[in-house]
C-alpha cells in the first residue's frame, strides 16, 4: 500500500509576506475575533440566563451562536499566530483536525439554519399546535441531527482528502486547511474528490435551501392572512433577520464549492472563504439581536441587573 503521509507538515502561505500588512491584518482579525466571541458567547449566556427566552427559537439561536464561536475558533487563532511568525507550518494531524472541525461546524450550521426556518414556519403558520409540533423532543432531535449530519459529511471529505498523496508540495495557498487548496497540491488524481465535493455540498445546499424556501412560502401565506399590522411587523422583523443570515451564508458556500474545479482561483477564494469563516460569525449576533425587541429587553434585564 502506498504511503499517504509523504509530508509531515504543511505551510499555510496566507495573504502576504509583507510584515507591515501582516501586522495590520493581525490587528484587524484579532478585533473581529474578539467581537465574534463576545457577541456569540454573550448570546448563549443571554438565552441561558433569561427565562423569557426559553423557547425553541432562542434555543436554536443560542446553538447557532455556539457554532459560530467554535467555527471561527477553528481557524482564527492559528491564522493570528501565523501573521506574526515566519514559520507558518501546521502539522499533518493539525491540518486533518482543522479541516474536519471546519467542515463539521460549517455543515452543521447549514442544517441548523434549515431547522430554524422550519421552526418559524410552525410558529407562524400553525401557532396553536406550536408547543406540540416543536416540543423539546422535536427541537433537541433537530439539533442533534444537524450535528450528526455535519460530522458524517466532514468525515467523508476528511478521509477522502487525506487518502491522497502530497508529494509534490506542502505549501497551501490559504490561511487554513480547506479542501480546494489541499486538492490543488496533491499529486494524486483528485477527480473523485472533486465529484464528492460538488455533489455532497450541492445536495446539502439544495435540500437545506428548499426547506427554507418552502417554510417561508407558508410563512408568506400566513402573513397575507394576518389583519394586524403589529403582527406583520413582528413576523417580518423575526423572519427578516433569519433570511438575511441564510442568504449571506448559503451565497458564499455556493460560490466557494458548487462550481467546476477549473474555475477555482485560490487567491480569490481565500478571501471569500475568510469572509464566511471569520466575518459571518461576527455578523450573526448583530443580525439576530439588533432587530429583535425580545433580545434587547433581555440584554437590559440580564446585563443591566449585573451592572454591565
Amino acid at each position: 500500500m502506498k504511503n499517504v503521509t509523504e509530508v509531515t507538515m504543511f505551510i499555510l502561505m496566507g495573504f502576504t509576506n509583507n510584515f507591515e500588512v501582516q501586522v495590520f491584518l493581525f490587528l484587524l482579525f484579532l478585533e473581529i475575533y474578539l467581537f465574534t466571541l463576545i457577541g456569540n458567547l454573550g448570546m448563549v449566556l443571554l438565552v441561558t440566563r433569561d427565562s423569557r427566552l426559553h423557547n425553541p427559537m432562542y434555543y436554536f439561536i443560542s446553538v447557532l451562536s455556539f457554532l459560530d464561536a467554535c467555527y471561527s475558533s477553528v481557524v482564527t487563532p492559528k491564522m493570528l499566530v501565523n501573521f506574526l511568525k515566519e514559520n507558518k507550518a501546521i502539522s499533518y494531524l493539525g491540518c486533518v483536525a482543522q479541516m474536519f472541525l471546519f467542515v463539521t461546524f460549517g455543515t452543521t450550521e447549514c442544517f441548523l439554519l434549515a431547522a430554524m426556518a422550519y421552526d418559524r414556519y410552525v410558529a407562524i403558520y400553525d401557532p396553536l399546535l406550536y408547543s406540540v409540533s416543536m416540543s423539546p423532543r422535536v427541537y433537541v432531535s433537530l439539533i442533534i441531527a444537524s450535528y450528526v449530519g455535519g460530522i458524517l459529511h466532514a468525515s467523508i471529505h476528511t478521509v477522502a482528502t487525506f487518502s491522497l498523496s502530497f508529494c509534490a508540495s506542502n505549501e497551501i495557498r490559504h490561511v487554513f486547511c480547506d479542501i480546494p487548496p489541499l486538492l490543488a497540491i496533491s499529486c494524486s488524481d483528485t477527480h473523485i474528490n472533486q465529484l464528492l465535493l460538488f455533489y455532497f455540498v450541492g445536495s446539502i445546499e439544495i435540500v437545506t435551501i428548499l426547506i427554507v424556501l418552502v417554510s417561508y412560502g407558508f410563512i408568506l401565506l400566513a402573513i397575507l392572512r394576518m389583519h394586524s399590522a403589529e403582527g406583520r411587523r413582528k413576523v417580518f422583523s423575526t423572519c427578516g433577520s433569519h433570511l438575511t443570515g441564510v442568504s449571506i451564508y448559503h451565497g458564499t458556500i455556493l460560490f466557494m464549492y458548487v462550481r467546476p474545479s477549473s474555475s477555482y482561483a485560490l487567491d480569490h477564494d481565500m478571501i471569500v472563504s475568510t469572509f464566511y469563516t471569520i466575518v459571518i460569525p461576527m455578523l450573526n449576533p448583530i443580525i439576530y439581536s439588533l432587530r429583535n425587541k425580545d433580545v434587547k429587553e433581555a440584554m437590559k434585564r440580564v446585563f443591566g441587573k449585573n451592572g454591565v
